[in-house]
């Protein structure tokens, strides 16, 4: 008679239990996607109703219930706007007042940020306080005032009116200042030790590791002069020195408006931040409090 006998199992080997056992699929991608694909599409509706409304003639877009697809591809709301004499000046405008905006924004708030982090002065703790206390306060409360100084300053009326208000903003020192406080000290001492000045440790060392707060500051300053309508519609009042959004306002009149014209001028202005944006998303990806030190 022969008798089995098993085979005795490896110290210490468990059986594998049977939830492991069974198949899982596996997606080709993230399970998020399965919820962040359809929040994109429901956020990317208002674009896509745009441009296809700006293909559309007014008789269209003025349509109840409105078409959701154009019969027929218009540029007529296009050919208004391009042919519009001011048009052009319009954005040479806007693209002065946010290319200055966006340029003093990254140098005051870098060396603002800089100071912050790095230099201990009587008072700092208190100016940075009182500073952040300004990000609280509303437009509206400031607005009068600031058009009071501009008025004394012989600005109003010009792109300066514009601009000198944006210089520097308080978010812009905040942020840099927050990201210089997550660099090692280390770095910059031994830029010290081979004789180096603060500005040049700043520029040298600590600015080439700050894209991404570069990157953020410069992106969400641009964003919020091009869209900027307000501060416009109070401190200009000639043609010439209108910004896109505000010239984009002349085509809505009482009785008629141009809705295909202001359309087509409401694409061409987001084009600019979406490719701003397109450009600086590699770098938002990016951790912000990130070191220099690898490894």
């Amino acid at each position: 008679m022969t008798v089995t006998t098993s085979r005795p199992s490896r110290a210490g080997a468990r059986p594998a239990p049977a939830a492991a056992r069974r198949w899982r699929p596996r997606l080709p991608f993230s399970a998020w996607h399965l919820l962040l694909a359809p929040l994109a599409a429901l956020f990317a509706v208002p674009l896509v109703w745009l441009l296809l409304s700006s293909v559309m003639s007014d008789a269209e877009i003025n349509r109840f219930p409105p078409a959701l697809w154009p019969s027929a591809i218009d540029l007529g709301g296009y050919r208004y706007v391009l042919g519009n004499a001011m048009f052009p000046r319009w954005l040479l405008n806007s693209t002065v007042v946010a290319a200055a905006a966006v340029a003093s924004n990254l140098v005051f708030g870098a060396l603002g940020g800089y100071a912050f982090a790095r230099m201990r002065f009587a008072g700092s703790r208190l100016l940075l306080v009182l500073m952040l206390a300004t990000m609280a306060v509303p437009f509206q409360l400031t607005m009068i005032p600031t058009f009071l100084v501009m008025k004394k300053l012989g600005l109003i009326d010009t792109l300066g009116a514009l601009i000198v208000p944006s210089l520097v903003t308080p978010f812009a020192v905040f942020l840099f200042r927050q990201f210089f406080l997550s660099l090692p000290r280390e770095l910059e001492e031994a830029a010290w030790i081979d004789g180096c000045s603060r500005l040049r440790v700043l520029g040298s060392i600590v600015l080439p590791l700050a894209r991404p707060a570069l990157a953020t500051v410069a992106v969400l300053t641009f964003l919020t002069t091009w869209n900027d309508l307000t501060w416009p519609l109070i401190a200009i009042n000639h043609d010439t020195q209108y910004t896109l959004q505000l010239g984009l306002t002349t085509f809505q009149g009482q009785h008629h408006t141009q809705w295909s014209a202001v359309m087509a001028g409401n694409v061409i202005t987001v084009l600019p931040v979406l490719l701003a944006f397109l450009l600086a998303q590699k770098t938002f990806i990016r951790s912000i409090t990130s070191s220099g030190i690898k490894g």
